[in-house]
């Protein structure tokens, strides 16, 4: 995956691992992984999950960007991502994760939302799905600005999430015609 994307303020290009001690130092931050199952303690099972998904091929237009500020262009901010459900499919997820001093900016939502343009670009997505934990306001908030709808509660790895999902009809309703 080649593809760099811009925003009005921000740059999302493929997350290597060039990013990766920046995205360790993020996970270990917890607040930041509060709500993410997981031991996000820089361990061997961290280093090792994040390298794989740093490494995997997600397939055509799948992948994880890292964000950064167009005013701060080395600095991470945390990444956005268009995977297989789980990393494994056959559904299509959105996710996203930012280092504290990024949240309450609109960052999440400003990558995320031009992650969703990429991904309805292909004709053959017609939906796309995200979760969060039930009590990760934040997350939740970001996936109703993008446009996804809530679509059920369920536990994800034994925890109490909240699932949403994106018709293809909705991203083209949530459009501006013209």
């Amino acid at each position: 995956m080649n593809l760099h994307f811009e925003t009005a303020r921000l740059l999302l290009r493929p997350r290597t691992l060039e990013h990766f001690q920046a995205c360790l130092g993020m996970d270990q931050d917890p607040e930041v992984t509060r709500f993410i199952p997981g031991t996000w303690d820089g361990g061997q099972w961290h280093r090792d999950f994040l390298q794989g998904r740093m490494t995997q091929d997600f397939g055509p237009r799948c992948g994880y960007w890292a964000i950064f500020a167009k005013d701060a262009p080395d600095e991470l901010l945390g990444w956005v991502s268009f995977i297989p459900f789980d990393a494994v499919g056959p559904e299509l997820e959105m996710g996203w994760r930012l280092v504290r001093r990024a949240w309450g900016r609109g960052f999440a939502s400003e990558a995320a939302r031009r992650i969703v343009e990429h991904a309805f670009a292909d004709p053959a997505v017609q939906r796309i799905v995200a979760d969060a934990h039930v009590d990760n306001e934040a997350s939740l908030a970001v996936a109703r600005k993008v446009g996804f709808r809530f679509t059920h509660n369920a536990d994800f790895e034994g925890l109490p999430c909240r699932f949403f999902a994106m018709t293809r009809e909705d991203f083209c309703q949530q459009r501006p015609a013209g």
